[in-house]
Order: structure tokens, then C-alpha cells, then sequence
């Protein structure tokens, strides 16, 4: 194969779906190449045709329900779309390796990170000794940059931060040096530091193992830092490409314009004029976790560490900051889901922070939680109307008038009436975030807590789903905590910011002044870990 010839070569690729469904094919007519020491970036809206095309490289299409019925896919010249199971099985890992979108999901919980490294050179390399398996695991965590990588080895998936499982999976697919690496929105839901570091090693391992990447991911952000090729994806089609400058800066489609006007940037709302009445107070609150540890014994870990602030009725207070810095353990501690070691949770002027059974019941109606995945926060055997009544039924409403609540807030949040009768799996995944908001808004909360609630949906859905919460806001008057790594996100939708950095606020002020004019070094170091923000600055400018 010479020096000028593409890793992988896919030309005009088609992939069917069942009858009966809104389109024929999940992928129709898809070429793109991927060269040596090139990134090229695939991006489109859920439902585009990007993953379908990345798991038909590696033939892991469920066959009976997705059949390639056009196309070749060539890896280094060789036709994998008619490759035997055998031929496969040396392919994988050995020439193309996959990093997925969820390393916690992807990797054995019950096997220690260093063994299941090691077990990807084990089925390829059996020569190898077990000792040389060892040598290669450290060399291989250390090229990701993972920290004392012989102690780090023997620690679970759940002992890791999930920068540090991501980069697992990196030296996973690292191992036999493949000549391609598909990435699959491999820095969605990390914070912004956590991404830049990510993306800064994928460029550094890209030169040092000679390799082609083929990147899955819906944010223009990553597109701006990393791509050196960007394909467009609509409905299964590839609807234009190019170099990045050409395609973000001067696009010529018009689903490609939309995408990117979607992109949410720096934006401010205004400041109100007046003050409301405080709903929410937060003095000297802390929180220790105790655990053993699987390498260092017993453990205590500040959580939070006297966290103050206060929440006006109609305002959204935004918590950002790195993994570990404390935003999740906060929202947890404010609706009880962890009790707090010391300090106080007054809500409307009554402490919450030590009540229990009946009364720590009766005081959850009124702050409400939205989780990141809506899938796993929805219960896949009921049918969505009974996740929203069962809150006010427990609370005293009748089932008659439940369900005429739950009729009336799914045309609030831009759906069907009659959806109550479906399940969560036939939902799209904005639709199923809009599911969630409708069953916390059941409870008629004064405050509504959004755990990282837009952070996986691709960047059209995720307009949708802010503008839903500012309209609802406007017209409920509810307040809101929104726990988000995106800047740019909390920027749009937030009054006020709390960074926060090893369990304590760090900075706290209005979302404009934050931003602009930062006052603690670390916000500065968040902001300017920001995917594109350089471009963004000079746009402006």
C-alpha cells in the first residue's frame, strides 16, 4: 500500500433498514477516505447515518435489522464488507480499533483496567508473556497520560474519573498500533478541561503511531480543534465536506448553515431590575465521602467544602467546573440524596438538611431533579404516562386529575397527548428529555435542579430543549440549579455562575461578568479549555 493511498476508503456505501420505518436506509451512498496522521470528523443530528457508518467499518451492524446492501469499505486496500467472521476477528484491534462513546458502559466492571488492556494483546499477541503484556500495559497508560499508571492498572472502572476511562479506552484501542481508529463521540460529557486534553491527545498519538482517526461527535466545537476533514450528514446522506474552515466558516448547505446556527455561543441574558424573593440558601454546607480504597485503605474525600449561595425565586443559578469539582455531589445534597456533615439548606426559610421519613417526602415535591440520560432516568418497562402520574398521585391528587396533569404538560413541553401511552424506547432522545422535564414539572416544584440535562443531545435538540426551559421558566416562575460542564450552554440559559473547584465555590457572579472578566485563575483556565472559543473570540472581533 503506498504513502498516498487512504487507511480506509468507503465508497458509496449503503445500509438498509426494516420496512416500514420513515426512510429505507440508515446510510445511503456514503464515500468518505481516511488518510495516514488525519482526523476527519463526521457530524449530523442524531438519527444522521454517523454511528450506523462507523459500526459498518467495523461489521458490528446488528445483520438482521441493518443489512449492507451497497458499497465497499476498504482497509488498507482490503475489502472488509465481504470479510469472513474469521478475517474480522484479526482485523479488530489488530488494523482498526474502536473507541466508544460511554467508557463506563464499555468496559468490564468487574475487571481491573490493567487486565482488560493486557487481554486485547493476550487474544492477538498469545506469544507473549505475561510480562511483556504488563510492560505494555504501563507503556500504554503512560502514553495517555494517565497518572502512576502500575497503581492505576489495578484499580476498577468505577475507581476512575471518566477522563481517566476514556483514555482506558484509548490505550485499549492503542494496543496493537491499528492503522485506523474510530472514535465515537468520545468527549461527550467530559468538562471542558477534560475534552481539551482528550482532543490535545489524539493529535500527539495520531503522529506517533502512524494512524488514521475517523471521529464521530455532533459538537463544531471539537470539529474547529481537531478536524483536518469535516463530512456532513443528513438522513443518511453525506450533504457536503471539506476542510473545516471551508465547511464551519463559509458552509454551503443549508443544513450544514442550520447545524451551526444552532452551535450555542457566548450569549447573556439580561439582568432582571429587581430582586425576587430568595426560595433557596445554602450556608457553610459540607460533605465528606469514606470509603475503602482498592490500593490506599481507607479514604475521606471533601465533597463539598462550605458552600454558600442563595436562589431567587425565577432565577437559574448555573454550577460549572471540571469532573470531581463537586457540581453533582451539590445537587445530590440538595435534595437529600447524600446528607450533609455540617451547615444548613434552607428552603423558604426552613432547614432541610436534617429531615427524614415523611417530611423529607413532602419536601421533594417542591425541588425537582432532570437527569443527564433520560433514558436510564425512565423506567423502560412503563409507559411514560405512568412515570408522570405516579409523583401526584403519591401526593394526594386524585388519578383522574393526574392524568389530566400529564396531558396538559406534554403539550407544554412540544408533545402529543397520546404519546402517554408509548414507551420511553420509541422516543427520540430530546424527545425523552422533554418526558423528563414534563415529570418534574408534575410535582409543581418551586426549584428544578438539571443535572447535566443537554450534555449528550446533538446541538439542534439541544436549542430546542433550552428554549423549552426558558419559556416553561417564564411562564411556571420556577427556579433552577443547572449543573453543566458547557460554557457556552450556561452562558445562554444562566443568570448567575458558580464555578466551583475541589468542592468549593471559587467564583460567583453574574454569567456575563464570569465570563468576560474572570476573576479567579481557574475560570480563566476553564474558559480557555473551551473547544473553538479562539475562533469564536476572533468572529466577534
Amino acid at each position: 500500500m503506498s504513502a498516498s493511498e487512504p487507511i480506509l476508503r468507503i465508497e458509496k456505501l449503503s445500509v438498509a433498514l426494516p420496512e416500514g420505518l420513515d426512510r429505507s436506509h440508515a446510510v445511503q451512498d456514503v464515500s468518505l477516505d481516511v488518510h495516514r496522521r488525519q482526523i476527519v470528523c463526521v457530524v449530523g443530528e442524531s438519527g444522521s447515518g454517523k454511528s450506523v457508518t462507523a459500526a459498518a467499518v467495523m461489521r458490528l451492524l446488528p445483520e438482521k435489522v441493518l443489512r449492507i446492501t451497497g458499497g465497499t469499505i476498504r482497509l488498507e486496500g482490503e475489502d472488509i464488507a465481504a470479510a469472513s467472521p474469521a478475517r474480522l476477528c484479526e482485523l479488530r484491534g489488530n488494523r482498526m480499533a474502536m473507541i466508544f462513546q460511554e467508557p463506563l458502559t464499555a468496559l468490564n466492571p468487574v475487571m481491573r483496567v490493567g487486565d482488560q488492556i493486557a487481554e486485547v494483546l493476550q487474544i492477538h499477541r498469545p506469544e507473549t508473556t505475561g510480562e511483556q503484556r504488563q510492560a505494555r500495559v504501563r507503556e500504554l497508560m503512560a502514553d495517555v497520560h494517565l497518572p502512576e499508571p502500575e497503581r492505576l492498572a489495578r484499580a476498577y472502572p468505577r475507581q476512575l474519573s471518566g477522563g481517566q476511562r476514556q483514555r482506558v479506552m484509548i490505550a485499549m484501542a492503542l494496543a496493537l498500533e491499528p492503522a485506523l481508529i474510530i472514535a465515537d463521540e468520545p468527549t461527550t460529557a467530559l468538562d471542558v478541561t477534560t475534552q481539551a486534553q482528550i482532543l490535545r491527545l489524539f493529535r500527539e498519538l495520531l503522529t506517533k503511531h502512524d494512524s488514521g482517526v475517523l471521529m464521530i461527535t455532533h459538537e463544531c466545537g471539537v470539529v474547529a480543534e481537531v478536524a483536518d476533514h469535516v463530512v456532513v450528514m443528513q438522513h443518511g446522506k453525506v450533504v457536503e465536506h471539506g476542510e473545516p474552515g471551508q465547511v464551519l466558516e463559509a458552509p454551503e448547505h443549508p443544513y450544514t448553515r442550520a447545524l451551526i446556527e444552532a452551535v450555542p455561543r457566548f450569549r447573556y441574558r439580561p439582568q432582571p431590575e429587581t430582586e425576587n424573593v430568595p426560595v433557596l440558601a445554602l450556608e457553610a454546607l459540607s460533605l465528606t465521602y469514606r470509603s475503602s480504597g482498592f490500593f490506599s485503605g481507607k479514604r475521606e474525600t471533601r465533597a463539598l467544602d462550605a458552600v454558600s449561595f442563595g436562589l431567587a425565586a425565577g432565577e437559574t443559578l448555573g454550577v460549572v467546573g471540571e469532573s470531581g469539582s463537586g457540581k453533582t455531589s451539590l445537587a445530590k445534597a440538595l435534595l437529600r440524596f447524600e446528607t450533609p456533615d455540617s451547615g444548613r439548606i434552607l428552603f423558604k426559610g426552613q432547614d432541610i438538611s436534617g429531615l427524614a421519613g415523611p417530611a423529607l417526602r413532602e419536601m421533594r415535591r417542591h425541588i425537582q431533579m432532570i437527569f443527564q440520560d433520560p433514558y436510564k432516568s425512565l423506567n423502560p418497562r412503563r409507559r411514560v404516562g405512568q412515570s408522570l402520574i405516579e409523583g401526584p398521585v403519591q401526593h394526594g391528587l386524585s388519578r383522574s386529575q393526574a392524568i389530566a396533569r400529564a396531558e396538559d404538560l406534554m403539550e407544554l413541553v412540544g408533545l402529543r397527548r397520546d404519546a402517554l401511552e408509548r414507551f420511553p424506547h420509541e422516543f427520540s432522545g430530546g424527545q425523552r428529555q422533554r418526558i423528563c422535564i414534563a415529570r418534574a414539572l408534575a410535582m409543581e416544584p418551586a426549584i428544578i435542579v438539571a443535572d447535566e440535562a443537554v450534555s449528550a443531545l446533538d446541538v439542534s435538540v439541544q436549542a430546542q430543549v433550552l428554549q423549552l426551559f426558558e419559556d416553561l421558566q417564564r411562564r411556571i416562575g420556577f427556579a433552577m440549579i443547572f449543573v453543566t460542564h458547557d460554557l457556552r450552554v450556561a452562558s445562554n440559559i444562566c443568570d448567575r455562575i458558580a464555578v466551583m473547584q475541589h468542592g468549593r465555590i471559587v467564583e460567583l457572579g453574574t454569567a456575563k461578568r464570569v465570563f468576560q472578566e474572570p476573576e479567579a485563575a481557574y475560570t480563566s483556565e476553564l474558559l480557555a479549555a473551551v473547544p473553538g472559543l479562539a475562533r469564536e473570540r476572533a468572529d466577534v472581533t
